[in-house]
């Protein structure tokens, strides 16, 4: 006996969602390290901008160049290495109706 169309509707919209290990998001390890490094790189830069500014024989354009770029990249490092997995790409849709899980919104660990 054949199934109708709207049979098979039905029985495909009720199977459970399978997730694959390629949908999930980095782990928070590895967001932090990315978000260290990153940091880490921008303040070498700053100390670098410092230095140049202070020892190297310049013009006073180029000198205020080293400084802005001392004083204005430690307030971008800090801004980047809060910003928590926004590059990173966005999850797949994971909701389904009666779920037994954590809901999204309350799964930030906070001090």
């Amino acid at each position: 006996m054949a199934r109708s169309t709207v049979e098979i509707v039905k029985v495909w919209r009720h199977r459970p969602v399978v997730h694959s290990v390629t949908d999930a998001r980095p782990s928070l390890s590895e967001d932090i390290g990315r978000r260290e490094k990153r940091y880490l790189i921008q303040m070498s830069i700053r100390t670098i901008c410092l230095i140049l500014a202070v020892a190297v024989p310049v013009p006073w354009p180029i000198r205020l160049l080293f400084i802005a770029g001392a004083v204005f990249l430690p307030y971008v490092a800090v801004i980047g290495a809060n910003e928590r997995g926004k590059d990173l790409p966005a999850p797949a849709d994971t909701t389904v109706p009666n779920q037994n899980e954590i809901p999204r919104h309350r799964r930030e660990i906070v001090s």
